[in-house]
């Protein structure tokens, strides 16, 4: 609680004064006797012994409004927080090459499975050399033969970590294998243009409609400082109606950048189990590097090359480094008037002098 005006409460001072001159104020009105003699020997009744009541009375309800004069207020602080953050969309390959088996912390697992592992320690952190994405905007875009938005660019980075877990390779020999890297390119492009879109839309309805933010803060909320696409794949475009490199003209004008990770190595194989047991068939490595390093360095990315979880793993920690997120907080206290309860108890307490003046202690003449 706090005071707008407290020079106001100066005025207090003349209250001792006030009440001194009430009380010393001469009667206008007499009846003469000839002896008061008889009179000093009769008692006092309580009314005329509580009635300096309505003097106090009449001071309270002054100091009340003085109170009040001097607007006292409560103020609560408030935080906004303005974050100059990234827009990443992650767009992985579930074609039928990503089962071919990759390491991953001593063990062996298909590519799909490490990639998500890996990405999921990007998005959300790992305790360890990644801390999370927090303050960006996250989606997820999958490929093989189409291209697929499974969650578009959200906050909530938890929906993006299960969809991605949701995430299966195409079934073998099925109509959807392929790998179609320029629609998956132009679809999240698409996706991060109209994102940004979006956020300068309802930006602007907040400034028109007057609902933003108070007067002095300029500006709160989220703001895309950067648009970012991570490419995984290890194959080579076979599929899809856009070149790939079209797309990735289209990603340039918009300002998207492109990083592009091709995974797996030349001794790739996968496990097929049998009847007869299980057994480990080399796999074809068709990775179209020169395809991917064409992507990223005509959007200002980079590419790397994954063989196993570590080297995926440090490719995308230097994507986290490079692209990094500013956020501020911005603290604005909004007041409330408190000085109506203060005139409210000050006219109650002038009615109630008012009403016993007029009753109870009233006097003749």
């Amino acid at each position: 609680m706090q005071l707008y005006s407290p020079w106001a409460l100066l005025l207090i001072v003349i209250l001792p004064g006030l009440a001194y001159l009430m009380v010393r104020k001469k009667r206008t009105a007499a009846v003469k006797f000839a002896t008061l003699v008889d009179m000093k020997s009769c008692p006092v009744s309580w009314r005329l012994r509580f009635r300096p009541l309505l003097i106090a009375a009449r001071v309270v309800c002054i100091g009340l409004l003085i109170v009040a004069l001097a607007r006292p207020r409560k103020g609560t602080v408030l935080s906004e927080i303005s974050t100059e953050g990234v827009a990443i969309e992650v767009v992985v390959d579930r074609s039928g090459s990503m089962r071919a088996e990759m390491a991953y912390r001593g063990s062996k697992q298909n590519r799909l499975e490490v990639v998500k592992k890996v990405l999921k320690d990007f998005i959300s952190g790992d305790k360890q050399g990644l801390t999370g994405r927090s303050s960006d905007l996250v989606g997820l875009v999958t490929f093989a033969r189409y291209a697929d938005t499974m969650c578009p660019l959200v906050h909530s980075h938890n929906i993006v970590v299960e969809f991605m877990k949701k995430t299966e390779i195409v079934p073998a020999r099925s109509r959807e294998d392929g790998t179609a890297i320029g629609d998956a390119i132009a679809l999240s492009a698409a996706r991060l243009k109209k994102a940004e879109e979006e956020i300068e839309m309802r930006r602007k309805n907040l400034k028109l409609s007057g609902s933003g933010l108070p007067e002095g803060v300029e500006e709160g909320g989220f703001k895309i400082k950067s648009k970012v696409m991570i490419l995984l794949t290890d194959g080579r475009n076979n599929a899809g109606e856009y070149a790939p490199l079209s797309a990735a003209e289209l990603a340039k004008q918009w300002g998207i950048k492109i990083y592009t990770i091709g995974i797996g190595s030349a001794e790739a194989y996968t496990t097929i189990r049998t009847m007869m047991g299980s057994f480990k068939v080399p796999t074809h490595q068709d990775l179209d590097e020169g395809l991917l390093k064409a992507i990223a360095e005509k959007t200002g990315g980079f590419y790397g090359r994954a063989d196993n979880e570590d080297t995926l793993r440090k490719i995308v920690e230097k994507i986290d480094e490079l692209e990094k997120s500013r956020v501020k907080s911005i603290q604005y206290t909004q007041y409330a008037e408190r000085f109506g309860p203060w005139t409210l108890a000050a006219l109650l307490v002038l009615a109630l002098e008012m009403l016993c003046g007029s009753t109870v202690f009233r006097k003749i003449p």
